[in-house]
Order: C-alpha cells, then sequence, then structure tokens
C-alpha cells in the first residue's frame, strides 16, 4: 500500500473576508451591531455550564461584533509566511464583494488591485490561490433591494463575476458560492443570522436564485478562461439514526440522501466536487421532538466532542466521498475543521479525517485537496457566534493581534511535508 498521498495533492488551510479581513461595511456588519446585546443575552441560553465558563466572551456584546476582527486586510504577508512555513501549496480564500462594488455599478479598483497583491503574495510564497466568489455577505446596496430573495440579484451577482474573472484571468480554481444550503436554512428558515428571516417560501426563492446565479456564473467564467476549475462548496452532516430502530434508519438515510440535493441541481455546472464536513448528528423519532416528532440529538457531551459539543466523526467524510465519486469529478476537501480552543484534540481530528481521506483514494477515489478550516481563530459567521469559537491553526490574540501557531499547526505540516500520513 503506497503511504504517498498523489503527486501535486494541495494542502491548505482556508479563510473568508469578513471573517478576518476587519473593518468590512456589509449586511452582516450592520447586523452585528443591532443585534450584538441580544446575542449577549440569549446565546449563552443554548449552552452548558461548562461552554459558559470556558468562554466566558460570549456574554459580551462586542464578541459578536466583528469589526477590526484579525486585520488580515492589512496583515497578509505575515498571514502567508506562517502558511508557507506550514508547508502549505494552496489557500482557500474570498474577495469581499461590499469592498469591491460598495455602489451599484461603481467598482473600486483600489479594491480590486488590493486582492491582486493578495495573489500576488501567495504565489511569490509557492502557494496557489483557492477562490471564493461570494462568502455570504452582501453589499448594502443588495441588501436594500431584497438580497438574494429579488431576482435582480443574479444579475448583479453576474455583473461582479463578470468583473472578477476579468481583472483575475489567471486564476485557475473559482468557487462561485459557499454553503448556499446553509446559509439559506440559517438566514431565511432559522433566523439565526443575517437578514434574520424564518420564511419556508421566501427561503425557497433564495435558493433558487442561488442555483440560478451559480450557473450563470459558471457560464461567464468558463467564456472567459476556459480551462478554469469552477465550483460551489456544500456543506455537509453525517446522519446515524438513534438505537436499531428502522425508522430512525430509513431517517438517517433520508437526510443523507438530501445532503446531495444543491450537488444535484448543479452537477453539469461543475468542474469539481467541493466538500465541507465537519461532524456528525444522531438522529431518530421520539416523543417531545419537533412537530415531526423527529429529534435531533446533535449536541452532545461526551468526549468524542468538539467545543461547540458536536459530534467527531472521521468516518463520515469517507462516506461522503464514497457517495459523491458518483459524479466522475475530482473532489476537493474546501473545509474541514474543529472548534478547539486549547488545541487539545485538533491534531488526532486532522490525522483522523485524513486517514480515511486517504482510505478513499487508495480505493480509487479522486480527491486532490484538503483545506483545514481554518488557518487562523476569526470571526465565526455560522449563526453569529463571533470570536469565542476558534478553529484555526493559528492561535489570535484578539487585544493585541499577535500570531501564533498551536502544536496541530507543526501536526499538520509534518504530514504536508511528508505527503504522508
Amino acid at each position: 500500500m503506497d503511504k504517498k498521498f498523489p503527486k501535486g495533492f494541495l494542502w491548505g488551510a482556508g479563510t473568508s473576508s469578513h471573517q478576518v479581513e476587519g473593518n468590512n461595511h456589509n449586511d452582516w456588519s450592520e447586523w452585528e451591531k443591532k443585534n450584538a446585546e441580544k446575542l449577549a443575552e440569549e446565546m449563552p441560553d443554548t449552552f452548558k455550564d461548562w461552554q459558559k465558563k470556558k468562554f466566558p466572551e460570549m456574554f459580551n456584546p462586542e464578541n459578536y461584533i466583528s469589526g477590526m476582527s484579525c486585520d488580515h486586510y492589512n496583515r497578509f504577508e505575515e498571514d502567508f509566511d506562517l502558511a508557507k512555513e506550514g508547508g502549505h501549496n494552496a489557500h482557500r480564500l474570498s474577495f469581499e464583494w461590499s469592498r469591491i462594488e460598495p455602489e451599484e455599478g461603481k467598482f473600486d479598483e483600489k479594491e480590486i488591485e488590493h486582492y491582486r497583491k493578495v495573489i500576488q503574495a501567495l504565489r511569490k510564497r509557492g502557494i496557489e490561490p483557492f477562490i471564493t466568489i461570494w462568502h455570504y455577505t452582501n453589499p448594502l446596496w443588495v441588501r436594500d433591494m431584497g438580497g438574494w430573495e429579488n431576482k435582480k440579484t443574479i444579475e448583479f451577482f453576474s455583473r461582479y463575476v463578470e468583473k472578477i474573472i476579468n481583472s483575475f484571468r489567471d486564476i485557475h480554481f473559482w468557487v462561485v458560492l459557499n454553503e448556499p444550503t446553509v446559509y439559506t436554512s440559517l438566514s431565511y428558515i432559522k433566523g439565526t443570522q443575517p437578514p434574520g428571516i424564518k420564511n419556508v417560501f421566501r427561503a425557497r426563492k433564495v435558493i433558487n436564485n442561488l442555483v440560478k446565479a451559480h450557473s450563470k456564473a459558471y457560464n461567464l467564467i468558463h467564456a472567459i478562461n476556459d480551462s478554469a476549475m469552477v465550483s460551489t462548496t456544500y456543506s455537509i452532516n453525517y446522519w446515524i439514526p438513534s438505537g436499531n430502530k428502522i425508522l430512525n434508519k430509513i431517517l438517517s438515510g433520508f437526510m443523507n440522501y438530501l445532503e446531495g440535493h444543491f450537488l444535484n441541481k448543479i452537477k453539469n455546472k461543475a468542474d469539481f466536487i467541493a466538500l465541507q464536513y465537519y461532524r456528525s448528528i444522531t438522529i431518530g423519532f421520539k416523543r417531545g421532538g419537533n412537530f415531526l416528532g423527529i429529534i435531533d440529538n446533535n449536541l452532545n457531551d461526551d468526549e468524542n466532542t468538539n467545543d461547540l459539543r458536536w459530534k467527531i466523526y472521521p468516518e463520515g467524510l469517507y462516506y461522503f466521498l464514497k457517495k459523491n465519486s458518483v459524479y466522475n469529478l475530482p473532489i476537493y476537501i474546501t473545509e474541514n475543521g474543529i472548534p478547539d480552543a486549547y488545541d487539545e484534540k485538533r491534531g488526532v481530528f486532522i490525522r483522523d479525517h485524513i486517514f480515511w481521506m486517504k482510505k478513499a483514494i487508495e480505493e480509487g477515489i479522486d480527491v486532490r485537496g484538503y483545506f483545514y478550516w481554518s488557518f487562523m481563530d476569526n470571526y465565526e459567521l455560522v449563526e453569529m457566534r463571533g470570536f469565542w469559537t476558534r478553529f484555526g491553526l493559528v492561535e489570535i490574540d484578539y487585544e493585541t493581534l499577535e500570531r501564533k501557531p498551536r502544536k496541530s499547526f507543526y501536526e499538520y505540516k509534518k504530514i504536508i511535508q511528508n505527503n504522508s500520513l
């Protein structure tokens, strides 16, 4: 058995603009300021006493305001030096739409030049850029016209994409959208992040518009750069039946089937599969569950969990790699990470997930890259958790903005240097 990964395998980590750059002005930054007090008051109610003691930041409204964040906008050279030190040969990042087009139809050439310098800094260090065009955030003028509920947003986004692709014709890897199903479910059904809506019919409109936006962007990118590799990421959970009941097995099987819904919509407009995997969720029918009688046991307290009480299940990644091999497209793991403030489990988490990824490769599945989430601690967007959840290979002191590689940073580096476990 060959212990080595394929030659040219991409190893790296990811960030997104709003989460690390600092001082962005978009729909999220405005929503943060309006909801910080409420989040500080209500968010701790969803967590256990040990979490509250471990992370007192969740009681502080400032935790929920991105503000300066990591100041990556000004310190990207320093951060990419660390990425190079860690052996990374690829890096996933996003461009901030609200910086590039702060007003409708008015593109800021200075900001485009800034991102050009960011790309040059990566290439100077031998790191392949993996660019996400949209990572949840919208300019205020897009928000004011109804965001992704408005069909016109598809046209405006397409114009933005065309501007970006024409400005960066030499980029090979493009991710059009980040986790459109997660965004839609949390922003328009659960209502726990901007714009805070709880309406399944409006959510349906949003997801349909996002599908169309991806398809148009795919065509635009290939019209300008036919050799580009284009996709959209989607996040997956591995659903495990509670107990040995047949109904629970049917339910979990159905949920695992649904995980590929968005990909099925865009499968003819994708050059690779972009998987984002974090956890398993135990699910089953139980009296006292939700309106369907379903109880989702996604919050756990045993040793095999992370700081968010998510169940760690590395084998789930193998399952989805096998499942998605039917598309006969190369696969990249564009996110896989763990909130682990004291860095107690991250090294093992990375090794175990890479082990199952390697098993899939040995069975003939065309996996070509792995991006840990995240390169450094950042402002966690999903459900507005803010700064207290720490996913980073690099620890950030938010008082001084000092960067400090964790032990797991060097454990991951060893894997990369050997191109092997």
